[in-house]
């Protein structure tokens, strides 16, 4: 895999070359992945609905044919674009999401976090009272919406990681973010992913202090770990 730092890069900017990297490889092209990230801008997935955009705001706002709903992206996220050809690799759509949300987790666990995947709701989640503790989630991980017994699904998780993918020919593009330090204030004029009430965190909000660049690099190598090596 051909790894790209891209650095700060408008999001129309690089969502054009991905279309165009995509449109244009073809079996011999080798895979890349894109790390970068992005001037402030809201995007919206192919199923999004506009009510999810719950104030005002003169962030612009991207209408994109990935997955998902409407998420937020800016400077101190992490954006990760693994350019892919899964057929190649021999991975269907659902091991492909599984092994993008490995990544995350794995690196999370780099700097001594512990993150949860949550059935039904892509991304990774960090339980907020022991975001370094290795306590499952209640129920079976990963089996419920947070805490089942109470009236908020997300009930004492943050959302730290988003997904969001488009596969044309077998060939995915879009990616996933990562929250490191960033200006999180832009998440609460959304429903983050579609689901009210989401509170999204960052490192820095549970207490891990550590530069953007550093997070890009470990993320960047479980990455290419577990898709190159398939």
């Amino acid at each position: 895999m051909i790894i790209k730092d891209l650095g700060r890069v408008e999001y129309l900017h690089s969502y054009v070359a991905m279309q165009q990297f995509t449109r244009e490889r073809d079996d011999s092209t080798p895979d890349e992945l894109w790390i970068c990230e992005h001037s402030p801008t809201f995007t919206q997935g192919l199923a999004g609905k506009a009510e999810h955009l719950i104030a005002d705001t003169p962030i612009p706002i991207v209408q994109t044919d990935r997955g998902g709903q409407i998420t937020f992206h800016g400077p101190g996220q992490i954006v990760a674009y693994p350019l892919v050809d899964l057929k190649r690799l021999g991975i269907f759509v659902k091991e492909y999401v599984y092994l993008l949300e490995e990544s995350i987790i794995k690196t999370l666990l780099h700097f001594g976090v512990t993150g949860h995947r949550v059935k039904g709701a892509p991304g990774i989640y960090v339980q907020l009272n022991s975001p370094f503790g290795h306590s499952i989630l209640p129920g079976i991980e990963g089996q419920h919406f947070g805490n089942p017994a109470s009236a908020d699904p997300f009930h004492g998780l943050g959302k730290i990681a988003a997904l969001g993918i488009k596969v044309s020919r077998h060939r995915a593009y879009h990616g996933l973010s990562l929250n490191v330090n960033m200006d999180l204030n832009p998440f609460d004029l959304i429903n983050p992913c579609g689901y009210k009430g989401l509170k999204t965190i960052d490192l820095s909000t549970i207490g891990v202090s550590v530069e953007v660049s550093e997070v890009a690099r470990v993320l960047a190598g479980k990455l290419d770990t577990y898709l190159e090596s398939k």
